[in-house]
């Protein structure tokens, strides 16, 4: 029997789909066609001066905190140190628009983010000195352990302000990853349930130029990072990462926008990472020298400076003092990290697990073991 011989076939009329409708309005998740910018605008004149100058103090500070911190790698003191040199303002921005309750989630290259959040600078560079993983406590600080894998750190934070959201807690979390992290199935999996449960987080890109030797063109062909955001149905901004007010004002938005329950932002800041990626990378294999010296005309702590020196907000004594009180930072932090530090071998099987494995138990025993030996032997 064909489709034609089969009862009422003649008056058979497939039913067309409902019609399709958008899930929500695309247009006002995008963001603006240009980096968001303060400084040098009309913008300027309606932001406190007092948030102005504690961003100054704070851009200066870390300034002399991220030099500081490279010569202590050459001096063999830190392993290792990831400089955040020309990236200050997403730095202290990302710090100071948090409230005590909340929490930052930072990358490796954040150590100065946790340091203006007012995490003692020793224990921020613990990690990169080799002595701890972490070198403080998360809970105290309410500062996640600064992230070594890439975007790790992004479904974490996900997962608290969900789980504070669900007990009622007035929590926001902010994540901070850069361009490279992008790149990690880590990133979408925590857009997507940050966009799905509406949490209270907020996603702070630092698109640096770089994933260490690899320029953005060749990680993503989207018009930018920010455009991402609406494929997750959140909105995206794109700010311009070295004006330190427009990087306080988009997050401060962003956060008080998590905080009322209108769920999560995504933030690209366009910046420059005018440091090689490490003290064992060689940055001049993979760009050029005028590149460099383009950005650092446009160093966030200069375009601050020049603003509030011109709008009256700040003289030459001013300058003295934030540069005096840096100094002071950096000889501080000199004098502690030349102390050798402390270490007991034994601290290995601590913080494993909450109860030890007989085989941790046997390990430890056995390290104990050859320590009081290696003792006894000294003095005889």
């Amino acid at each position: 029997m064909t489709v034609q011989e089969l009862p009422g076939a003649a008056s058979y009329r497939p039913t067309p789909p409902p019609a399709w409708k958008p899930r929500t309005d695309p247009a006002p998740l995008l963001p603006d066609p240009e980096p968001y910018r303060v400084l040098g605008t009309d913008a300027a004149a309606d932001f406190a001066p007092a948030v102005l100058r504690r961003l100054y103090a704070e851009l200066v500070r870390g300034r002399r905190y991220n030099t500081q911190a490279t010569a202590l790698t050459k001096q063999g003191r830190l392993a290792v140190y990831p400089s955040s040199t020309g990236q200050e303002a997403c730095e202290v921005a990302a710090a100071l628009v948090l409230e005590e309750r909340d929490w930052l989630f930072p990358s490796y290259r954040d150590t100065l983010a946790a340091v203006a959040r007012g995490l003692d600078p020793v224990e921020a560079l613990t990690l990169l000195r080799g002595d701890w993983h972490t070198g403080y406590d998360p809970r105290e600080h309410r500062i996640a352990p600064l992230s070594t894998p890439l975007a790790t750190q992004l479904p974490h934070a996900v997962g608290l302000a969900h789980a504070a959201r669900l007990k009622g807690d007035d929590v926001v979390a902010l994540a901070m990853v850069g361009d490279g992290g992008t790149s990690e199935g880590d990133f979408h999996e925590a857009l997507n349930f940050a966009a799905v449960w509406q949490a209270p987080v907020v996603f702070l890109v630092q698109n640096n130029g770089f994933a260490i030797s690899v320029p953005l063109a060749k990680q993503t062909a989207a018009p930018s990072l920010a455009h991402k955001a609406v494929g997750y149905g959140m909105p995206g901004r794109l700010v311009d990462g070295n004006d330190a007010a427009a990087v306080h004002q988009v997050l401060s938005e962003a956060v008080a926008r998590a905080r009322r329950g209108g769920g999560p932002t995504l933030v690209e800041a366009v910046t420059y990472r005018v440091e090689a990626h490490t003290n064992a990378d060689d940055a001049t294999r993979y760009r050029g020298d005028a590149e460099v010296e383009a950005w650092r005309q446009h160093d966030p702590i200069k375009l601050l400076e020049r603003d509030l020196t011109e709008r009256g907000l700040l003289d030459e004594d001013g300058v003295r003092e934030a540069a005096e009180q840096a100094e002071e930072m950096a000889a501080r932090l000199r004098e502690r990290m030349n102390a050798d530090a402390e270490l007991d071998p034994m601290d290995l099987f601590a913080h494993v697990y909450a109860e030890q494995t007989a085989q941790l138990r046997e390990q430890a025993a056995q390290l104990r073991a050859e320590l009081d030996a290696e003792a006894e032997g000294d003095h005889r």
